[in-house]
């Protein structure tokens, strides 16, 4: 599998990788993983939702087919089940779903079987109709009515030894089978249940784990988030004296269900200023405040998560305040740190107590709330820190893993000369990917500030 994974990654990040690996970029869309962040960025086209179906279907294919047989052996597990009801869908089952399976139908049970010698790994859907062609019927209600007998005689015909099912204490992404449905299993399976272990890392690696196609298309959906921030960062959305932080925040809701996008969690917009906290709400935006936003969007199943930075300009200035400047270098800084502590096979402590060393040993004040991102805004796979508790944590103690996708969130806190040696804390989150050596944002990051009120046509970030 990381065979596959590695020699299409390389093609990935050669210039122009992206069209083939995804079918072609909408108009807009950057080639690469760059580094550095393009100003006020050209919003990719979003794609009908007749193309986003092809591609979702496509990708899901490829991971049933590549992904999930390598996970198993490496989980040595020999049958994989995964079962659900309508509308309480297990967080993987539901990932496993055709575009056009937005629900479980009545109880979904999936099936996957390693015969072991090489041969392939078998998949079908214990119901009386299969998905999409993507998992084969194995079920006749006229023949035996009891779906759960179905599913008993499959595992008596097939004898694996080890049967993994998605309970877990550790991780809700592994707990998806609720007590109702694994009764009714073991019942089922009598004697055959004492072969039932966690599938634990199992369900993890498959949400966790990003292939070459998705983070070439990857690209245009974190580039798509970059466009709309810098668009409500500006004057399109904020006229000083008068716009809100509230009003900044449904600006951004409104524009996400204008262009048919979906988002995870609702945005967030704080004014910082001179002699005051963290502002919100009713607040209105004044020349001279510095901004903050966390937004994300949902497209083509996956999601972003990102923070950025702006400085309102007074009337004459051309430029944020130099102390405001290297509170945001400050930020990068414990970026660096963090980007630079991975490591595969090390847990997410062990990255959190590396960056925070690194950035301390520089003269930085971190914190440090990393997190995976895919499939979920918050998703599978190893936490790196807590805004509200930088120590160890069993959340943190799952390894990582190469081909996966992080988002690289943190604050810095920097006193500001301007503002009189305030305390104020540079928060920042970018999207990344880890390709098992280094971690790349996946469309740059943010190292100077969206300018609102800067001329039009010749906006910047300082």
């Amino acid at each position: 599998m990381r065979r596959w994974m590695a020699a299409a990654l390389a093609g990935l990040v050669a210039a122009g990788a992206g069209a083939q690996m995804a079918g072609g970029r909408s108009a807009g869309a950057p080639s690469a993983f760059d580094q550095a962040e393009t100003l006020s960025p050209v919003a990719p086209a979003v794609l009908p939702l007749r193309e986003q179906a092809r591609i979702r279907d496509g990708w899901l294919r490829e991971r049933l087919d590549r992904l999930v047989p390598a996970l198993m052996r490496e989980n040595k597990v020999d049958m994989w089940i995964l079962a659900a009801r309508e509308y309480a869908e297990d967080p993987v089952l539901s990932t496993m779903l055709d575009a056009e399976s937005f629900h479980a139908r009545r109880r979904t049970i999936l099936v996957f079987f390693d015969p072991g010698h090489g041969r392939p790994v078998e998949r079908f859907t214990v119901s009386r109709y299969g998905l999409a062609e993507l998992f084969d019927a194995a079920w006749k209600p006229e023949t035996q009515p009891d779906q759960w007998q179905r599913l008993a005689e499959i595992v008596r015909e097939r004898r694996p030894c080890r049967i993994a099912v998605n309970v877990s204490s550790a991780s809700a992404f592994g707990d998806g089978l609720t007590k109702s449905q694994y009764d009714e299993l073991a019942a089922a399976l009598g004697d055959d249940a004492k072969r039932i272990v966690p599938a634990g890392a199992l369900a993890i690696n498959w949400l966790e784990s990003r292939t070459p196609a998705e983070m070439a298309r990857y690209l245009e959906i974190v580039r798509l988030a970059h466009a709309i921030i810098a668009q409500g960062f500006s004057t399109q959305a904020v006229t000083p004296g008068r716009t809100t932080a509230a009003d900044l925040v449904w600006w951004y809701r409104e524009r996400i269900a204008g262009l048919k996008l979906a988002t995870w969690f609702q945005p967030s917009v704080a004014i910082y200023r001179r002699g005051a906290g963290e502002l919100g709400g009713d607040e209105v935006i004044r020349p001279g405040d510095m901004l903050w936003v966390d937004f994300g969007i949902t497209y083509m199943g996956l999601n972003t998560d990102t923070q950025h930075l702006a400085y309102v300009l007074r009337p004459g200035e051309r430029a944020a305040p130099q102390g405001l400047r290297d509170g945001l270098a400050a930020a990068n800084g414990v970026q660096d740190a963090v980007t630079g502590a991975y490591r595969t096979g090390l847990n997410g402590n062990q990255i959190l107590a590396a960056a925070r060393s690194a950035a301390i040993a520089k003269g930085l004040r971190p914190t440090i709330y990393s997190h995976p991102i895919g499939y979920h805004g918050h998703a599978a796979g190893s936490a790196i820190g807590f805004w509200d508790d930088q120590q160890p944590s069993p959340r943190g103690d799952h390894p990582v893993r190469p081909m996966t996708a992080w988002s690289i969130e943190l604050s810095a806190m920097h006193k500001v000369p301007e503002w009189g040696g305030q305390d104020v804390p540079f928060r920042l989150e970018e999207d990344a990917w880890f390709d098992g050596r280094q971690v790349r944002y996946i469309d740059g990051r943010q190292t100077r500030f969206h300018l609102v009120g800067a001329p039009a046509g010749g906006r910047r970030r300082r």
